[in-house]
């Protein structure tokens, strides 16, 4: 056993005991101090290096740019629509009614004013209410809003700690806001950086999209809308959720009354005031020619690397060719035509006939479908496949879609071959989709007949000239004609009036148009698309796509001189500077005369032929034709007058559904599309009546049509009232009219030295 300690002795050794355990931790401390100090530094070093790393740079702070639309606008100064990621359009503050600044402040900023970017006392005070009362009250200031939209320092699904942070850059880039701007520029970069729904950035923009007019043009509850929705875009939405908008909108008007910035009676007079938007279907990108927009896009994206913009972050200025009104004008026609030609289809259509073609529309869409190619396993998209194949919904909308006729039409201006119409489907509201303009080939039928014709004019051939209405049989092709009716000889005017297929057969298998120069001649009118050098060509078997053969057309209107269609006209940046213009280019691809006499022999098939139900709504001088592909797949009429070129293709986007009978022909499918287009345009817009004109070389002569004595060779004058006019190529000897039965016949001497009837 130990030695047992006195009580003395037990006192000194627990004091002893203290010394020893203080003396050691003191130590430990004194000995490391610097460790700990040093580490507290580096902690914090390192949160502050955390924070300033998701700061705006200086040359952001002093040079903030939001990401701005580009605007597209049409020849006539409205805006079409615009390229963005953030629709936005940027405006002047002064351009803004004083209540537009007023009601912000009521609402969201009193001491707007008094503060230097962080109002403390507000803070301080939504804390407190905060804490006591667990609701959840606000204290950021109007430029506190902007650093968090304008620098984007605000990320999804926040957690405490990302928030605390998220606060503590808010702030600093806020009091930097306030040292480099005014208050005045801080309010406008406010209104532009905003986000007020429905894909509008900037109040420029949302006033656009929810009231169709400038934001100059705002009344005061139009104003307080907006205001409404800083707070929550989604829950204020107008048409989802009207009546939180509206009371909301009250509570704008309310603030700018208890800060004497609106008196009691005109808040009693603007309260009731229902909200009236411009339209119950808002959109952000919204156009008249969503299409066209498409078109433009793709071509702007493709030259962007050269000129070195972002289409959807510059604010670029797109200038284009597209006529507004007539674009309007395009859209008109086609969906009234589109509205009665689909009930008259689906009269016909049926589908009991057509199971096979049905079941593999379904399988088709099925494996299309995102259900499906979200499967991971075969088992699973077995599942699916069986689930959607029986699902009576998913077939009826596979119906529909497969038995919507298309329409793609397209109007260019033919002396300088702006494009100012294009319909690019059948849903105009939508651009991203096939565009049935540009974006398909499909075979012209007799459309494409004027280019033999053409081809024939330039080897010396004249209108006049006759051809045997016959079958024949060239190395085992023989065409037929569409009605199956043949005659004796015909000329080749009356030929193209009435689509005589024999005659175009006649001058394929021959030297009067050769396929290969006519596919020669299809080049240089316009026509990019393969045309194979076969007979067939006569009866249209090469595909091109509509603005190609539209193009081809323009190229005769605008005697023999070929332009490439153009859209854009310019480019300028966000102030206006220029980036570039583009100017057309021309070329000659064919004589003046024979693209005269050409024109001569097409408006015969809009005044008696084919077309002539063009007549039934445009009385203006016009030429064109008609097209219709075997068993009605495709519906053609591509035309012009003196100062436009239009074309419209009509069918569907598989070529298996087709009309079934004499309705889709060209000349009532197509034609009456384009001829109201036509009595549209040049009623609204009161386009001054021209006249196709001859050159000067040309010869015209006119003949006795009246019953004669055979031999009896009179020109007409003043004892045969009746005349036919045809046009004599300069390039052949004058043709003698032979009077037999009432009927001329051209005797021809050409400068080959060959002469026949």
């Amino acid at each position: 056993m130990g030695k047992k300690l006195s009580d003395s002795e037990y006192d000194d050794y627990f004091k002893d005991m203290k010394k020893k355990t203080r003396k050691k931790g003191g130590g430990w401390f004194r000995k490391n101090w610097k460790i700990v100090t040093g580490s507290l530094a580096v902690l914090f070093i390192a949160f502050a290096i955390y924070i300033i790393a998701g700061l705006p740079s200086l040359e952001e702070l002093e040079n903030p740019k939001p990401q701005l639309a580009s605007k597209v606008y049409s020849i006539d100064g409205e805006l079409l629509g615009q390229y963005f990621i953030e629709n936005r359009i940027e405006t002047n503050i002064d351009s803004l009614p004083p209540f537009v600044v007023n009601a912000l402040i009521a609402t969201e900023d009193r001491r707007f004013y008094d503060h230097w970017g962080v109002d403390m006392t507000r803070f301080f005070t939504a804390m407190v209410k905060n804490i006591f009362t667990f609701s959840r009250e606000g204290a950021s200031t109007i430029t506190q809003q902007l650093a968090k939209n304008l620098y984007r320092l605000k990320g999804r699904n926040e957690n405490a700690f990302e928030t605390v942070i998220r606060k503590i850059r808010e702030w600093i880039t806020a009091i930097q806001i306030e040292k480099n701007f005014t208050k005045r520029e801080i309010l406008e970069l406010y209104f532009n950086v905003s986000y007020f729904g429905r894909s509008a950035y900037g109040i420029e923009s949302a006033s656009h999209i929810y009231f169709n007019k400038k934001a100059a043009n705002l009344s005061l509850p139009e104003a307080a809308l907006f205001i409404a929705l800083l707070k929550s875009p989604e829950y204020y939405d107008p048409i989802k959720n009207k009546e939180n908008a509206f009371r909301r909108r009250n509570v704008v008007l309310r603030n700018m009354v208890n800060t004497d910035l609106l008196s009691e009676y005109e808040y009693e007079k603007l309260k009731n005031q229902p909200i009236v938007l411009a339209s119950e279907k808002i959109s952000g990108s919204k156009s008249i020619a969503p299409h066209f927009m498409e078109y433009v896009r793709k071509y702007l994206e493709s030259i962007a690397e050269k000129y070195g913009y972002d289409l959807y972050r510059d604010g670029l200025n797109i200038y284009t060719t597209i006529d507004y009104k007539m674009q309007l004008a395009a859209n008109k026609a086609a969906a009234e035509h589109l509205k009665d030609y689909q009930q008259l289809f689906d009269k016909n259509w049926n589908w009991n006939k057509n199971r096979s073609l049905l079941s593999n529309f379904i399988d088709r869409a099925i494996r299309n479908s995102e259900e499906y190619k979200a499967a991971e396993t075969t088992e699973e998209r077995a599942d699916i496949y069986n689930k959607l194949k029986y699902d009576e919904q998913f077939i009826e909308n596979v119906k529909r879609v497969e038995s919507t006729i298309q329409v793609g039409f397209v109007a260019i201006d033919p002396s300088n071959g702006q494009i100012k119409a294009l319909v690019g489907g059948e849903n105009q509201e939508f651009g991203r989709g096939l565009n049935h303009v540009t974006g398909i080939r499909r075979q012209p039928g007799s459309a494409f007949k004027p280019l033999i014709y053409l081809t024939a004019i330039e080897n010396g051939y004249y209108p006049a000239y006759t051809l045997l209405n016959q079958k024949f049989n060239y190395n085992g092709w023989e065409p037929d004609n569409a009605n199956f009716e043949y005659s004796g000889y015909m000329t080749l005017r009356e030929a193209l009036a009435f689509s005589v297929n024999v005659i175009a057969g006649r001058m394929t298998t021959s030297n009067i148009a050769p396929p290969s120069q006519v596919a020669r001649i299809s080049k240089s009118l316009g026509i990019n698309s393969t045309i194979s050098p076969y007979p067939s060509i006569a009866l249209g078997t090469s595909e091109v796509t509509p603005l190609e053969i539209t193009s081809a057309f323009g190229t005769i209107a605008n005697r023999g001189v070929h332009v490439d269609p153009i859209a854009v006209l310019k480019i300028e940046d966000r102030n206006g500077i220029l980036i570039d213009q583009f100017v057309p280019e021309y070329r000659e691809a064919i004589s003046p005369q024979s693209a005269a006499i050409l024109t001569d022999m097409m408006q015969d098939v809009v005044n008696y032929g084919t077309g002539a139900g063009v007549r039934r709504y445009f009385h203006r001088p016009a030429a064109g034709k008609t097209g219709t592909t075997q068993n009605f797949s495709d519906a053609w009429f591509i035309g012009f007058t003196p100062q436009l070129a239009a074309g419209v293709w009509v069918g569907f986007d598989d070529h298996r559904v087709k009309f079934t009978n004499w309705y889709g022909q060209g000349a009532k499918a197509a034609l009456p599309i384009w001829a109201r287009f036509m009595e549209i345009v040049y009623k609204e817009q009161n386009l001054p009546l021209e006249y196709f004109e001859l050159p000067s070389d040309i010869t015209t002569m006119e003949f006795c049509k009246e019953t004669m004595d055979l031999g009896d060779t009179r020109l007409a004058g003043e004892n045969c009232p009746v005349k036919v006019t045809d046009i004599i190529n300069p390039k052949n000897i004058p043709a003698l009219c032979d009077i037999h039965g009432g009927t001329p016949r051209i005797r021809r001497e050409d400068n080959r030295g060959d002469t026949g009837w």
